[in-house]
């Protein structure tokens, strides 16, 4: 099988394995820490499984397309990834309260990793057109 980059397998494999841990975390949720969990850390843990897929999923595609253009999109899912869900993973296990300080940070770095994909993608339509 061949690649168009180097980088893009590695970057497929990332965010393969980034859906895997969302599963595997939804699941041990759900049936691990629904006893377990106040209700509250309960949502935190729903919330992180679903932005770490949602954001596995979109790192999956734009890496498929990869091109030199898209790897700072990728390294922001990936930033946000890392902090958003990560500190709330955290969070909800711990009831470290002032984690929720860090989360948005996660937020930003997916807001921009979107922002930066469609100003990356405007401007090719603009080049090809």
């Amino acid at each position: 099988m061949s690649y168009p980059t180097p980088q893009m397998p590695r970057w497929v494999a990332v965010f393969a394995l980034q859906a895997f841990l969302s599963v595997a975390a939804g699941a041990f949720g759900a049936h691990a820490l629904s006893d377990v969990l106040h209700q509250s850390a309960l949502g935190w843990w729903q919330t992180a499984s679903q932005y770490l897929m949602y954001h596995a999923l979109a790192g999956l595609i734009v890496a498929a397309f990869y091109s030199p253009s898209l790897k700072p999109v990728l390294i922001l899912f990936l930033i946000g990834n890392l902090v958003f869900a990560g500190s709330l993973y955290v969070m909800a296990l711990t009831g470290y309260r002032f984690l929720g300080a860090i989360t948005p940070v996660g937020g930003v770095c997916y807001l921009s990793a979107w922002l930066l994909l469609a100003f990356r993608l405007w401007r090719f339509s603009r080049v090809e057109s």
